[in-house]
């Protein structure tokens, strides 16, 4: 029984990063099983497996490949079901998200490093905290490859609504269901930090605030000083410069 576990491990994990074919039982073809154990020595040289003269070297790797990845995601059909991406989308994005996360896991400090490699011209770290909250949808302090692409399929597939509302739960910070002044200023303040400050034009110091009271004048509509979710979408809907954004990710992956 604990071969046959062991065994069903491996076929969910090789199906997903698109190295084992369902069809014929074989490494595929396109990118073999060599390379790919090749490919998580090199991200993880201090992990590398000893070798046992009585056991074979594809045991071995499968060992390796076993204890290094401490979450096996969920099966490539299952996942295909919850989200709008196709199987082989999902092996482009779980080759990816392993190779940066072999473990299967990201906590919030690899996410923060890995999207300052984006923006190394600023600091992203406080604008990647509030991008990790949202992508934790568990809040158990880190993010499985099923949170990644769940979020990932409402931003690239989602219907407007769809992608408004995860906007919306994005700046809303404390997650009572408004936004306030004081929750955008801090987004605002993260996404200047961000872009850091050399840019062109040099942005002023009151310009995150700046960008919050116009936020406010254009979506608080009853001037109660917090915008609903109600209020967010319908004014999102009718500013055009937001509705021609949220088509750029259209075609993304």
């Amino acid at each position: 029984m604990k071969a046959k576990n062991r065994d069903q491990s491996l076929s969910d994990s090789r199906e997903l990063d698109g190295s084992y074919d369902q069809l014929t039982g074989n490494p595929s073809t396109s990118q073999s099983k060599k390379t790919i154990k090749q490919r998580f020595l090199k991200l993880l040289p201090c992990c590398k497996p000893s070798a046992a003269p009585s056991i074979s070297q594809s045991n071995v790797e499968d060992d390796f490949e076993l204890s290094t990845v401490c979450h096996r995601p969920e099966s490539m059909d299952k996942l295909q079901e919850q989200t709008k991406f196709t199987k082989k989308e999902l092996q482009v994005l779980y080759r990816g998200f392993k190779n940066e996360c072999p473990s299967g896991v990201v906590n919030e400090e690899n996410f923060k490093n890995i999207y300052s490699q984006f923006f190394p011209q600023g600091d992203s770290s406080m604008y990647a905290h509030f991008l990790f909250e949202a992508f934790d949808t568990n809040k158990n302090g880190s993010v499985s490859f099923e949170d990644f692409v769940f979020g990932l399929s409402i931003i690239l597939r989602g219907t407007i609504n769809d992608r408004l509302n995860w906007a919306f739960n994005l700046y809303d910070l404390n997650k009572d269901g408004c936004i306030t002044k004081e929750e955008m200023l801090d987004i605002m303040r993260s996404i200047y930090d961000m872009m850091g400050k050399y840019t062109y034009p040099t942005m002023q110091d009151d310009a995150p605030r700046e960008h919050v009271e116009s936020f406010f004048q254009k979506m608080d509509r009853n001037n109660d000083g917090v915008v609903t979710i109600e209020e967010f979408i319908e004014s999102c809907k009718k500013d055009e410069n937001i509705m021609q954004s949220m088509q750029l990710f259209d075609n993304v992956i």
